[in-house]
């Protein structure tokens, strides 16, 4: 889904200046000749911007999109944090767990491997395990998942899972409970953020095997 500009910085123009709407903003540049301008999705990115010429914001944009692949005005993610993620063996059906340090990426936790096991089980058993571990630490770092449907489950303190019991994953069923359990009995300070995986990449506790 496109980006909304909601405010926008003419360099070059009739009038330069910060604009919040398009209307305005070409009434500034139409018909205005080498017109420079562009839009932006906050303010504060807006007055940065303007607060450059033209020429030294668009090398500034350059760089850091060749130094970090990540266009200045996207969002960033919050440092620091705990992300974490899960990985299941397709053939096997094995699957862990771990949570890092986003930023460093950093091992702090690694589960598994649990036999007979889905991504999403193990998702929402990393989530609430960082939880967990920052309560215990007293510290209110967010934490970072790809994974929408462990997110919710989270939400809802219940883990909705379509995985069938078995001898094999007992262990697995033991967990859930357990983790279903400490979420109805806690309280939490922790953000539980969204990766953003088509910007920022995969999240820093990616196993690597796709």
């Amino acid at each position: 889904m496109a980006r909304i500009s909601k405010f926008y910085v003419v360099w070059s123009g009739l009038t330069p200046g910060i604009y919040e709407s398009w209307d305005e903003c070409q009434k500034q540049i139409k018909n205005y000749p080498n017109a420079r301008f562009k839009g932006f999705p906050t303010r504060v990115a807006a007055e940065n911007a303007y607060n450059s010429t033209y020429d030294s914001y668009k090398t500034k944009r350059t760089k850091s999109k060749a130094l970090f692949g990540i266009d200045e005005n996207q969002p960033k993610p919050v440092f620091p944090s705990v992300a974490v993620d899960a990985a299941c063996n397709t053939i096997t059906g094995d699957m862990e767990y771990q949570g890092v340090d986003a930023q460093t990426k950093r091992l702090i936790f690694h589960q598994g491997p649990y036999p007979d096991g889905t991504n999403n089980v193990g998702e929402f058993l990393a989530i609430v395990h960082a939880l967990a571990l920052l309560k215990r630490e007293k510290s209110s770092l967010p934490i970072y998942t790809d994974s929408m449907t462990a997110l919710a489950w989270v939400r809802n303190r219940k883990a909705n899972t379509k995985l069938i019991k078995s001898s094999e994953n007992e262990i697995l069923f033991e967990l859930i409970e357990r983790a279903e359990k400490w979420l109805k009995e806690n309280i939490w300070k922790n953000a539980i953020l969204k990766w953003d995986t088509p910007i920022w990449g995969e999240i820093p506790a990616d196993f690597g095997r796709k």
